[in-house]
């Protein structure tokens, strides 16, 4: 693995574990503060409703104590006073579902407002859906004093079973059970509403640790992203200036071969033809003539001549003398004539030098040098042309190279990348691209056209240093 992905690596699985661990810390903290939340308002609601329930039945049994309290003297009138105190409990409501009822101790309905088809019934073993005996744990809080009962029970208005709070106390003389009882349908839907409205904050608290995370990895991404840009414009840079030293080394090396060749072997060569060639002429000159030797010497004057221009071309095509001395223009022209000679196309230069034209350095007379060479040998080697132009411009603010032909032509498209792109081209937009030129082609059957085009000032000093690995 790379180093930028073990440090991308690094930033991100801790980012992560950290937005994991908050996550979950924040959810089971969200979690127990919404229970806590909504036992506290149960409880308040159960209390609230408790409190009422008990006031109810206080008020029932308040209203028949003066019955209750007269059959204490008058046993023989209890009866009727009992049948006056459920016809008395019968007419209080609070609601429409707000009643009283009344058992006796056996599970005996004495009186039911809402549901008159259970007076008179045994209900003491009634039991809910849930198998809950109902009536048995409300004589059960009656025989303790007085107590609540949570049950199910038909609900009046409804005709649905729903949950309801009962508090009922005994009538003990009478053997009586009263009792009242709230549906508690709105607490339900209360708390449920309370519970949705937690849950749903929980979620959102959830969302946004998300959104956060999201926008931590993707600034995450964005600088890995930056730091791979930086990288690559850097080693890309490093690469241009290795590329364009790697360029100016071969040239320093084909101009130092080229003077060693013209100034050092070409002297010598020149030398040994002419000791060869004063031997030659006192061999004619003498009265003993050798035949077979001057025969030699005149073969070894000829191969020694054929070397000597060979040294001289090899020199010349390394690097011409013109191009430094002359500059761009007078070798190019001389480029074109040689290539002409030798090939024996037809090959024209023409140079257009407009009015304060900038003067080309030497890395600019050296690019477009090669840029030609390199073109006008392809024609002449792949094109299969009769006739080839160079055309140079030389402006103030930039220096056009045009080299076209009547050749068969090539596929552009495929000119730079593909298996049949060639070295060359490549090359030349190389070679341009360090100096901030750029290459362009067209070419088509009976004429192709390369153009180089690049700034006369090079832009050497805007390359950063290659620094030392």
């Amino acid at each position: 693995m790379k180093l930028k992905a073990k440090i991308v690596l690094l930033a991100i699985v801790p980012f992560l574990a950290a937005i994991a661990s908050i996550e979950t810390g924040v959810r089971r903290e969200a979690t127990a503060l919404a229970e806590t939340q909504h036992a506290t308002t149960q409880a308040a609601y159960m209390a609230s409703k408790e409190i009422e329930l008990k006031h109810y039945v206080e008020l029932a049994t308040t209203a028949i104590a003066p019955l209750y309290n007269a059959g204490q003297d008058n046993a023989r009138d209890d009866a009727l006073l009992r049948t006056r105190a459920l016809d008395v409990l019968e007419k209080m409501d609070f609601g429409k579902d707000g009643y009283f009822f009344v058992y006796d101790m056996h599970g005996r309905s004495l009186m039911h407002p809402r549901e008159p088809d259970l007076v008179g019934r045994d209900l003491w073993s009634l039991r809910d859906s849930q198998g809950t005996p109902t009536i048995q744990q409300l004589l059960a809080a009656a025989s303790r004093g007085g107590g609540y009962v949570r049950y199910l029970w038909h609900r009046p208005s409804t005709g649905k079973v729903a949950s309801k709070l009962g508090y009922v106390v005994p009538l003990e003389r009478w053997g009586w059970m009263i009792g009242t009882g709230i549906y508690l349908d709105d607490v339900d839907s209360t708390l449920a509403h309370i519970d949705a409205g937690a849950a749903a904050n929980i979620d959102r608290t959830m969302k946004w640790i998300d959104a956060i995370a999201v926008a931590g990895l993707a600034v995450i991404a964005l600088c890995a992203v930056v730091l791979n840009v930086t990288e690559y414009r850097s080693a890309d840079a490093k690469l241009k200036r290795l590329a364009q030293q790697v360029v100016e080394s071969q040239e320093n090396e084909r101009a130092r071969l080229s003077r060693e060749l013209h100034d050092g072997i070409s002297q010598m060569m020149v030398s040994v033809k002419l000791l060869l060639e004063s031997a030659l002429a006192r061999f004619e000159r003498g009265d003993a003539r050798v035949p077979a030797a001057e025969a030699a010497l005149s073969t070894s004057l000829a191969r020694l001549g054929d070397t000597l221009r060979e040294v001289r071309r090899i020199s010349h095509a390394l690097r011409p003398s013109m191009l430094d001395d002359l500059g761009v223009a007078a070798a190019l022209e001389q480029l074109t004539r040689e290539l002409s000679e030798e090939s024996g196309i037809a090959i024209g230069f023409t140079q257009i030098a407009h009015t304060h034209a900038a003067t080309l350095p030497d890395a600019v007379n050296t690019v477009l040098f090669r840029i030609a060479q390199e073109a006008l040998t392809n024609i002449v080697r792949h094109a299969q042309a009769s006739s080839a132009a160079l055309a140079l411009e030389i402006s103030h603010d930039a220096v056009t190279l045009t080299i076209a032909d009547n050749g068969r032509g090539f596929d552009v498209t495929h000119a730079f990348v593909g298996r049949r792109s060639g070295i060359g081209l490549r090359n030349m937009r190389e070679r341009l691209e360090a100096l901030g030129g750029t290459l362009s082609l067209a070419s088509q059957a009976g004429h192709t056209v390369v153009t180089a085009r690049v700034p006369p000032g090079t832009p050497e000093a805007a390359l950063p240093p290659l620094q030392e690995l």
